[in-house]
């Protein structure tokens, strides 16, 4: 058969492979990465991630791992984790949050991602509703992943972008999950106590209204952020506002934020027995389990208090130092005259920095009559590199964006603010 005559086939796959979508975030990562080939200085605070040369995991967790892999922890773990893991982790969340849970109440996994993959296979049936605010992290995905409907409320500045009960309440009668997180990806914003009880009542409210045939409403609380808090900032979370969310609540926690542990991969659920059994058999089909050397050192290092919240303040400030030098920066632009601004650092590694420049030219002329175009202003002419909240959901026409400091240095910080002043000095 001659060449003329050969047909190449299209390939076919799944509908849900065919349209799950891209990462945002991950096409922003290649302009950078171009960028940086052609030898440019970039200020990138584009990723939730830390780098390891300016935030290394804790010395003693390293150690650690470097003794279980020594030992030859190197065998398959238990399916739900290794009872030490399990036990200390039971025992923390009980010190430190006042929840009481048991050791075959709690599910470790490969860091947060498998984890909130499995709520949402566990609770969610194709075509049900998924409710989550944006912007938020990757529910979106997940919704897609479980071949579910997304009803999805857009937060607004005020309320520093986390939802409201008079938001929710309009969609709360269609869902199954209600997708919460607090501290917020990408805000770096929490719920305030009348913010979260509001919504627990409406919760509450909701699963009365249902009947014993129909599947109740459930909350996965994503606090994977919460040890990270700042200044007066207080994390609050459903079961200890409302005990009786406790059959209705699963929680999202490891320590991937909280050791600057991202790689190593070790994250926890916590919740009601029945749900908690249901993850474990769909992440022991997927093998989704963390290392077990990983989790033999995690038990050891979690056990002792003292070193982990030694690491925790000293950590916890270099963040706060971060968080703050940009947050005063950009006041002193907003002063300045510049249509910048922020909202007050509060917790985890972001901050929400807004960017009003659509309809400014640029010095050769071109108008920034778009987020896109703001952005590659941004990138290209201050050499700063930071997300637009439509990448998490939000509308496309947003200012804000989120800026993290996980791979930032305080002299990042200085010479970004200038950068950045220099770019903004050029538009009219």
């Amino acid at each position: 058969m001659s060449n003329t005559q050969t047909q190449v086939k299209e390939l076919k796959v799944s509908k849900m492979a065919e349209n799950l979508i891209g990462s945002e975030i991950i096409k922003l990562a290649g302009e950078i990465r171009e960028l940086i080939a052609k030898g440019q200085r970039i200020y990138n605070f584009t990723i939730g991630d830390f780098d390891p040369k300016v935030f290394p995991i804790p010395a003693e967790l390293k150690e650690e791992i470097i003794k279980a892999y020594q030992q030859d922890e190197t065998n398959y773990p238990p399916a739900d984790g290794i009872l030490d893991l399990r036990k200390v982790v039971a025992r923390q969340i009980k010190d430190w949050q006042g929840l009481e849970y048991g050791d075959n109440e709690i599910l470790i996994a490969g860091g947060a991602r498998p984890i909130i993959y499995a709520i949402y296979q566990a609770l969610v049936d194709p075509n049900e509703t998924v409710l989550f605010p944006v912007p938020s992290w990757n529910n979106n995905h997940y919704t897609h992943l479980s071949h579910a409907q997304q009803a999805f409320i857009e937060t607004k500045p005020e309320n520093n972008f986390m939802p409201t009960v008079d938001e929710l309440r309009p969609h709360i009668s269609k869902a199954t999950l209600l997708a919460l997180c607090s501290p917020l990806n990408p805000t770096g914003t929490v719920f305030s106590k009348a913010q979260l009880e509001a919504i627990c009542d409406l919760v509450i409210e909701e699963n009365a209204r249902r009947t014993a045939d129909q599947k109740p409403l459930y909350i996965m609380y994503d606090q994977i952020y919460w040890t990270l808090t700042y200044g007066d900032t207080v994390h609050f979370d459903p079961v200890n506002l409302r005990p009786e969310l406790r059959d209705y609540t699963i929680f999202v926690d490891g320590i991937s934020k909280s050791m600057a542990a991202t790689g190593v991969r070790v994250g926890w659920a916590f919740g009601p027995k029945k749900i908690i059994d249901k993850m474990k058999s769909i992440l022991g089909h997927v093998g989704a389990w963390s290392p077990k050397a990983e989790q033999v050192a995690s038990a050891r290092y979690l056990a002792n208090d003292a070193q982990v919240q030694t690491f925790l303040n000293t950590f916890k400030d270099q963040l706060e130092q971060r968080l703050r030098g940009f947050y005063n920066g950009i006041q002193t632009l907003k002063g300045e005259g510049f249509s910048v601004d922020a909202i007050a650092p509060m917790a985890a590694i972001y901050l929400t920095v807004k960017f009003d420049l659509k309809g400014k030219k640029t010095a050769d002329g071109v108008v920034l009559d778009s987020t896109e175009k703001v952005t590659s202003y941004l990138l290209s002419e201050a050499k700063l590199a930071v997300v637009p909240f439509y990448a998490f959901g939000a509308d496309r026409s947003s200012p804000w964006y989120r800026l993290s400091v996980g791979t930032a240095t305080m002299v990042d910080v200085t010479e970004a603010i200038e950068s950045l002043r220099n770019a903004l000095s050029k538009l009219s």
